[in-house]
């Protein structure tokens, strides 16, 4: 079982990918290439930080005032191997953590996986499938089109029964070293390169990374 993970991005605490404030881990590299996607710089699966799960464990059960977990990316069952070992350890400290997951593969296709998917399967209590189609782009709760479904594996949300199923939003953060960066799913197509564009007009010099202007 690999012991390293590929990391385009981390974020301590977001309101908006996922029930309640959850720490973010969004992998690098994705076998998929869906028109419009919104982090297309995790795509790759060059690039990236290799993080040692261990560490990122340790980063996660050390956030304080948070409810759970969202992987993103990238294509975390790309590294359903590493993710499983992750989600077992912060477990051990948190047994009642909760772990939600975004997929490009619908959730058939990922029961029909290998031994490691259906394995991080089995450890997700939300699961967000499907791949990103721009023609049905929709303000729906933490996903971007209308195809995508949210998928209860576990009995953990029983509150998403009576959710109201429109945008979370986005959260912007302002950096200490004067950076900036923004998590969400937008609730209008187009939202990444409107705000980019009117970054740019104001002079702030756009990079994608973890510690610059990203998705």
């Amino acid at each position: 079982m690999s012991d390293v993970i590929s990391v385009a991005r981390t974020l301590d605490r977001c309101g908006v990918l996922g029930p309640g404030i959850r720490a973010v881990l969004w992998v690098q590299g994705c076998p998929l290439r869906c028109g419009g996607c919104v982090a297309a710089e995790t795509l790759p699966f060059e690039g990236g930080t290799a993080h040692g799960v261990r560490e990122l464990a340790e980063w996660i059960t050390g956030v304080g005032g948070i409810d759970g977990l969202t992987l993103s990316g990238g294509e975390p069952f790309s590294q359903a191997a590493a993710l499983v070992r992750l989600v077992d350890l912060v477990r051990e400290g948190r047994p009642g953590f909760s772990v939600m997951a975004y997929s490009g593969f619908r959730l058939e296709a990922l029961r029909r996986g290998d031994d490691d998917q259906r394995a991080l399967l089995e450890r997700l209590d939300l699961l967000v499938d499907g791949p990103y189609v721009a023609a049905r782009h929709a303000s729906l709760l933490w996903r971007g089109s209308a195809n995508q479904r949210i998928v209860a594996l576990s009995g953990r949300h029983p509150e998403l029964a009576d959710a109201t199923d429109s945008s979370a939003g986005i959260e912007i953060t302002a950096e200490p070293d004067g950076s900036m960066s923004w998590a969400g799913v937008p609730p209008a197509a187009g939202f990444r390169e409107h705000f980019e564009e009117r970054l740019a007009a104001r002079g702030f010099s756009l990079r994608h990374g973890d510690d610059d202007t990203a998705a």
